[in-house]
């Protein structure tokens, strides 16, 4: 391992010192603009599809669609010589020839461009454009959440649950095609905040900050081999403004409130932007039902059932804060912080009963919970980044960030029972820190016109502490004392090293090729406070990754690609903190753990006809060493204990399909369905799994613009159980509208509304072993309603800037969220 990081350390040393200075003009690039109207009535043509090609016709540049008053506008344009397609269903297709710019004037603005009708209609039903809320790119799919009003007074999870490809369940926890094994980032970037809980550190993300989520589904050699499926990158509202703007959201409803305040400001080379946001939820009760039924050799011998109402509710708040300066064309420093803090608490009464079946007494028992989680996290990360003047495609950037997350979680249980096992009180905490130091070296070389080749190295150190204590007292006349077997003090050490090299080859104008591999080496340590025994573990990764894509016309393509990556399980996985909330039903973590190996095969068709998108696509997934929860039932007979196992294997195969479009130039619609075949094989302490299922999920929506200023949007999802080795979780559906309305152009107020007609969800679950079968729902408020209200002031000249930061830690199988069944 060693000897290959020091080659690739030594080629792109060399790479180094062929560098030029930084002297010489930059590369000049320009604006085209325009505007496309009816030859007939003179009137705007809105949603129209514009295309940039090269002088030749044959080679796609650019592209975009008319805004409402017909105007367009590609920005970044190289000068040079091109041409420009205008079409629009039921019009004629217009080309403008010799578009030409130069160094002199590289902005150019054309002569209005005019359609003729061709009286192109679908049963009197026109067709028109997506109009750019989801975008299908040749190497992810994107869904622009700032056009969509249903997102306002929400949470990132809300957003997500709209994304195409995407399942989203109550709790907020995120998988794609069926796996969980995700990477979420924010604007390109890995943050500690999704160690211990997705669900959680989604909250913390108000809906209104979001601008676009892109969903990798196949990753090259260039990100994390971690993420087996996939990656979700979240990109936030941050511009960099010509002066000072500002923008100022709130929202308010029966369920959810925020608030939020975001500014940007530029001062010549110099920029800075930042913003605060809060938000917090109303109390609510949830009703809580478990029964499960242990059996002997010849039957049922013991039932524990359980009920009550547990009343929670959530706070949290975020904070971020960027900082450029480019010393020249070619040199530019990068600083960001981004700072979240997300907790709930909860408390309720539940009643319970062990039914023995008539072999003794019925036990009888009562519990109250008090339980806080708290967490909070930041991210501080430096990028220097170096163009070059002869070769704009060609780039250094080297980065550092520095991430930590401090989590706390507090329960107290008061029992009161007939055995004295159910008269004892609990006190359990445990106070977790998570450190984690990343440095990272990219280069892009264009070799030629056709080939650009990238490669790096990076490491990444992770520190992780995990005191945890749990503190007994066996009645009510007695005091608390340590439990020894529950109170100790782990200290977790992973370090990962890694080097990729990556080749992006335009075969011709129909073949592009992007093939590389990955390798990683894994360092693990651990130990304890205590007596318990310390360990360690390493293993290396080789990670090929090939993408193959076939142009099959101007708007189609065809890809295929194979990759293998790995899934390394996170704090929430390996933490042995015993958390108890409830004393029958006990979870740990598994400090043993291996990482998940995957497979995966894709084979995607992407089109554009007429107005009508179209994605379509075949997978085929297998993960060794698989990671799943597995529940066993105690030596005592009545509690049980999850914990999380290398559990097996498992092979996924599905299809997705997504479309949009639109009718009556008013009306937006889109939908998407996913369906996979999960078969999974285990063999755990001489019992042997087996189990099959279907993974279906499926999302839709639209908008309606009843006026310039008046708009609709809404949305639907839903998705079936998700499957284990040992049974299935919750299934999951939400549905929703939202009204937004502008009051002037820099003023807007909206109403939001979710699942008006269905006032509670119940989420059932069920799980399956050789001596037990256990059925257990909760039941919660969900019908919700909210205003919202939103304000932009300052300039309002905004150019994007491409300073997203290179490090993304997309290596961890994260946590799931705190479910409370």
């Amino acid at each position: 391992m060693k000897t290959l990081l020091l080659l690739l350390c030594l080629c792109t040393t060399s790479l180094l010192a062929q560098f030029p200075g930084a002297g010489g003009p930059p590369a000049i690039k320009g604006t085209i603009k325009g505007t496309v109207t009816d030859a007939q009535t003179g009137d705007p043509v809105e949603y129209a599809t514009i295309v940039l090609l090269a002088a030749d016709g044959a080679t796609q540049i650019n592209g975009t669609l008319t805004e409402p008053d017909g105007s367009f506008k590609l920005t970044d344009i190289p000068v040079g010589e091109y041409q420009i397609k205008a079409s629009f269903i039921g019009y004629t297709e217009q080309t403008v020839a010799e578009v030409k710019t130069t160094k002199k004037s590289p902005d150019l603005e054309l002569a209005p461009i005019a359609l003729a009708n061709d009286a192109v209609m679908l049963e009197g039903i026109e067709v028109t454009g997506e109009a750019s809320l989801i975008e299908n790119r040749i190497d992810k799919l994107v869904y622009n959440a700032e056009k969509d009003a249903t997102n306002q007074g929400g949470d990132a999870s809300d957003v997500l649950r709209k994304v195409p490809l995407l399942s989203v369940d109550l709790e907020g926890n995120v998988s794609l095609r069926g796996s969980s094994n995700l990477r979420i980032l924010i604007n390109g970037r890995p943050s500690t905040i999704f160690a211990t809980s997705v669900a959680d550190a989604l909250k913390s993300i108000p809906s209104d900050q979001i601008k676009s989520v892109e969903v990798i589904t196949t990753p090259s050699a260039r990100y994390d081999g971690e993420g087996s499926g996939g990656i979700i990158n979240i990109i936030t509202k941050k511009k960099d403004a010509q002066g000072f703007t500002g923008t100022v959201n709130s929202s308010l409803g029966t369920r959810q409130n925020n608030f939020g305040l975001n500014v940007n400001a530029l001062v010549g080379r110099f920029g800075i932007n930042g913003g605060v946001n809060g938000f917090w939820s109303w109390k609510r009760d949830a009703l809580i039902d478990f029964r499960r039924t242990d059996f002997g050799t010849s039957g049922p011998i013991r039932q524990l059932t359980q009920s009550g109402v547990n009343e929670s509710g959530f706070f949290g708040a975020n904070g971020n804060v960027g900082a450029f300066y480019d010393f020249n064309a070619y040199n530019s420093l990068n600083l960001s912080g981004r700072y979240n803090r997300f907790a709930r608490s909860g408390e309720g009464i539940t009643t319970g009963l062990i039914d023995t079946y008539g072999e003794g007494d019925n036990v009888s028992f009562s519990r109250f919970n008090d339980s806080e989680n708290a967490n909070s996290g930041f991210d501080g990360t430096l990028d220097y980044r170096r163009t070059f003047p002869d070769q704009p495609d060609r780039e250094l950037i080297l980065a550092f960030q520095v991430s930590g997350q401090d989590s706390r979680t507090d329960n107290i249980v008061d029992q009161t029972g007939e055995l004295p096992i159910y008269q004892r009180d609990l006190i359990n905490t445990n106070d977790g820190l998570n450190l984690e130091y990343t440095g990272q070296l990219d280069y892009v070389h264009p070799a030629g016109e056709k080939l650009k080749v990238e490669t790096g190295v990076k490491t990444v150190i992770r520190r992780i502490d995990s005191d945890y204590r749990t503190q007994v007292k066996p009645n009510d006349g007695g005091t608390f004392t340590d439990s020894p077997q529950l109170t100790d003090l782990f200290l977790y050490d992973q370090d990962v090293y890694a080097a990729y090299l990556s080749a992006n080859w335009t075969v011709n104008d129909n073949w592009g090729l992007v093939a590389g591999a990955r390798y990683e080496a894994t360092e693990i340590g651990g130990e304890f406070r205590s007596e318990n025994p310390s360990f360690e573990n390493s293993y290396q990764n080789f990670l090929p990754s090939i993408i193959l894509s076939r142009k099959l016309s101007q708007f189609s393509n065809l890809k295929g690609s194979y990759n293998q990556r790995i899934q390394r399980p996170s704090l929430f996985y390996i933490n042995p903190f015993t958390a108890i909330s409830d004393p029958n039903s006990l979870q740990i973590g598994n400090p043993d753990l291996q990482p998940e190996v995957v497979d995966q095969y894709e084979l995607a068709y992407n089109t554009y006809i007429k107005g009508v998108v179209i994605n379509a696509s075949v997978y085929y997934r297998g993960t060794k060493d698989l990671i799943e929860s597995f529940l066993t039932i105690d030596d005592d007979g009545v509690a049980s204990t999850t914990t999380f196992l290398n559990i097996g294997s498992s092979d996924t195969y599905g299809t997705n399909f997504f479309t949009s479009f639109t009718l009556w130039k008013k009306l937006q619609l889109r939908a998407s369905i996913n369906y996979g075949r999960y078969n999974g094989t285990g063999f755990v302490g001489g019992e042997q799994l087996e189990r099959s299922a279907d993974l279906i999920s499926g999302n839709g929506g639209g908008s309606y613009k009843f006026s310039d200023k008046l708009r609709a949007d809404f949305f639907v999802f839903g998705r079936g159980p998700q499957q284990t080795l040992q049974g299935s979780n919750p299934s999951f559906s939400i549905y929703g509208v939202g009204l937004n309305y502008d009051l002037s152009e820099r003023t807007s107020v909206g109403l939001r509304i979710i699942t008006p007609f269905s006032e509670d969800k119940v989420f059932a679950s069920s799980l399956r072993g050789d001596d037990f079968e256990q059925e257990s729902s909760f039941t919660i408020p969900f019908r919700s309603f909210g205003v919202n209200f939103s304000h932009k002031f300052g300039a309002i000249d905004f150019k994007a800037q491409n300073r997203r930061s290179r490090v993304r830690n997309d290596d961890q199988k994260e946590g799931e969220g705190n479910q409370q069944f």
